[in-house]
């Protein structure tokens, strides 16, 4: 067959102008993700001490990108580098506070270096994660929503933190001390996408989106705890691996897991609904981060192996 206009034959199928048009969105979509995976690479050049553990690696860099990039296939890479850049950093978190820190006091200790950073401290020489978090703060300030939305900003980090410690307590304790299910769900925001979001929003702001951030942080917080559940579905070999938590751990089957995940899902368009005709591309944001990520953790998750 030949090919229309150098677009390879399409194989699996006829070649209507409906597939080629959706194909060549694909790869318009494509190459922003290799751009901004390009720009993650070279964040991880300018701080070595933080991502130079092993599974922090291009895989990483590409998955990252391409979540971000097929959460938002309207914006060009500069448009998805902040929330593809809070993720990383997040990863970078999650990697000191799980794997290299030795003690609660180190956690204790990078939580308060990480919201001094946050508040307008400069970052300790050497310090990676704060020198890169310092850079995103930065970056985030230069947006005319960050006077509205900084105090958001940094409660929602907070949370991130905070709840990162708990988990950390909970899995090095006894096991009779493990939460419920529901607790467990309650300390989502370790997940840390409700971050990236309100970090997203504030560098594209418009006036719908400040007008409902309440009611779009709350769909924001409801779709992170589905993207936690994903998450412990698809890892769970792995967290066993690693010594993390996860949901299946606590004896709840993967069918009372999936039951939630459905659950919160409806609740959380519930929540969007109203929303629609006032910020439509915050609502889209957020749905298209469940429908991702449901493809996604069905065959794949970002850390690499050990």
């Amino acid at each position: 067959m030949k090919a229309a206009d150098g677009v390879p034959p399409h194989t699996g199928g006829p070649a209507t102008p409906d597939v080629l048009r959706d194909a060549q969105h694909d790869g318009a979509v494509m190459a922003q993700a290799v751009k901004c995976a390009r720009d993650l690479a070279k964040c991880a050049e300018a701080y070595p001490d933080l991502f130079d553990a092993k599974p922090i690696d291009e895989t990483l860099f590409n998955a990252v990108a391409c979540a971000n990039a097929f959460g938002s296939p309207w914006l060009d890479a500069s448009g998805i580098r902040m929330a593809a850049r809070t993720s990383l950093w997040i990863f970078g978190l999650d990697w000191l506070v799980d794997h290299v820190a030795t003690s609660r006091d180190e956690v204790d200790d990078l939580n308060r270096r990480c919201l001094a950073v946050a508040e307008g401290a400069p970052p300790a020489p050497g310090d990676g994660l704060t020198r890169f978090l310092a850079d995103i703060r930065d970056e985030v300030a230069g947006s005319p929503a960050f006077a509205v939305l900084r105090g958001d900003w940094l409660a929602q980090l907070g949370r991130l933190l905070e709840c990162g410690v708990r988990e950390l307590t909970w899995k090095s304790g006894d096991r009779a001390a493990w939460p419920t299910f529901d607790e467990y769900l309650d300390n989502a925001d370790n997940y840390g996408s409700a971050w990236v979001n309100i970090s997203h929003w504030i560098v594209h702001a418009d006036q719908g989106v400040l007008d409902h951030i309440g009611e779009l942080q709350a769909a924001s917080r409801d779709v992170q705890r589905v993207l936690r559940l994903l998450n412990d579905l698809a890892t769970y070999e792995r967290d066993v691996t690693w010594g993390d938590l996860n949901a299946q751990m606590l004896g709840v089957e993967r069918a009372d897991i999936t039951a939630r995940i459905e659950e919160i899902v409806a609740r959380c368009r519930t929540r969007l609904r109203p929303l629609r005709d006032d910020c439509p591309e915050a609502v889209a944001y957020l749905e298209r981060q469940i429908g991702y990520s449901t493809g996604f953790y069905e065959l794949s998750d970002y850390w690499g192996s050990l």
